[in-house]
């Protein structure tokens, strides 16, 4: 029947045109909710994405699995337990929790429930599994073991915030929390300052104004930004500013709420010739560097060759 098909897209020129209508293509996807197929006994992990705010972004396929798989692994079984009675699911399987502190010990007994024939769920709080949350010890041992993995894929804060940003998403990068100290902190930062991708962080509320603070000394005040907060929820924000500016609005503002942050990547410059960098790299051996630590640091800031500006180095000094 007609309203049976979920998808249906027809291909065809118009009789106008003078040509052969080309026919169409019917795609019917699989039923919500419906499972893989495997063989008597065989188990398999699902990793299934739970709404990042709404819960009106489950997919029918999580509904589904939550009430069926045999054990549901969650990050916290308490945001578990408001997550299915929202849903109106009633979890027919094991609840384990499966978190940061005991994912070690926990991902080889999961496993081989799994090798036994069981089907496990993975959840996390919010978002994909595996993507700054648990998940990923245990799917690298089942990839060793030969386990199968699938998912059910749906929300994501790092894809939202990268949408909503209003900067380019050809290519982007998910660096997840900066390190909490400051010198660690800074050194990535320094990496990353050169970085031509846009790049998604994640920060906690009380920790974005030394973020951006951070931020805006190593990338300078007028790389573009956005703050994402609360996405998808009822107070959903999003502010888009150079760095100097969204430092200004994290001085004043209260914040709240779940957050991530989108940064413009490096421009494009000029990296010059090697012997353009020869007194930047004279400045740092000034500073007590050795000469081949020098070179290596302004090489990669500069994106000219190692060997090259060693060289041109070389030839300055006679």
């Amino acid at each position: 029947m007609e309203e049976d098909l979920a998808v249906q897209t027809e291909y065809a020129q118009s009789p106008e045109d003078g040509q052969e209508e080309q026919g169409f293509v019917s795609f019917v996807p699989e039923e919500a909710g419906s499972q893989p197929l495997r063989e008597p006994g065989q188990g398999y992990i699902i990793l299934a994405a739970t709404p990042i705010g709404n819960m009106g972004d489950a997919s029918a396929r999580l509904v589904s699995w939550l009430g069926t798989a045999d054990i549901v692994a969650a990050e916290d079984t308490r945001r578990l337990h408001r997550l299915v009675t929202s849903l109106g699911v009633k979890v027919t399987g094991k609840v384990v929790s499966y978190h940061e502190h005991n994912e070690a010990a926990k991902t080889p007994e999961l496993l081989t429930q799994v090798q036994s024939g069981k089907v496990l769920l993975m959840v996390t709080d919010a978002g994909m599994p595996a993507v700054s949350d648990p998940g990923y010890r245990l799917v690298a041992a089942a990839v060793e073991a030969g386990v199968r993995v699938t998912a059910a894929p749906g929300p994501s804060a790092v894809l939202t915030a990268l949408a909503l940003s209003g900067l380019p998403t050809d290519r982007f990068c998910f660096e997840g929390f900066l390190p909490r100290k400051s010198g660690e902190r800074a050194s990535r930062l320094h990496e990353l300052s050169v970085e031509p991708r846009t790049m998604v962080f994640f920060e906690a509320p009380h920790r974005l104004e030394a973020m951006l603070r951070a931020l805006h000394t190593a990338f300078g005040p007028a790389r573009q930004g956005a703050v994402c907060r609360e996405l998808t929820k009822t107070y959903e924000e999003v502010i888009r500013k150079p760095l100097s500016g969204l430092l200004e609005w994290a001085e004043t503002a209260e914040i709240r709420g779940e957050i991530a942050i989108v940064v413009a990547g490096a421009p494009a410059t000029d990296p010059g010739t090697p012997e353009d960098h020869v007194a930047a790299v004279n400045a740092l051996m000034e500073q007590g560097m050795r000469m081949k630590e020098a070179v290596a640091v302004i090489a990669h800031d500069v994106h000219v060759s190692k060997r090259e500006l060693y060289s041109a180095v070389l030839a300055a000094r006679g």
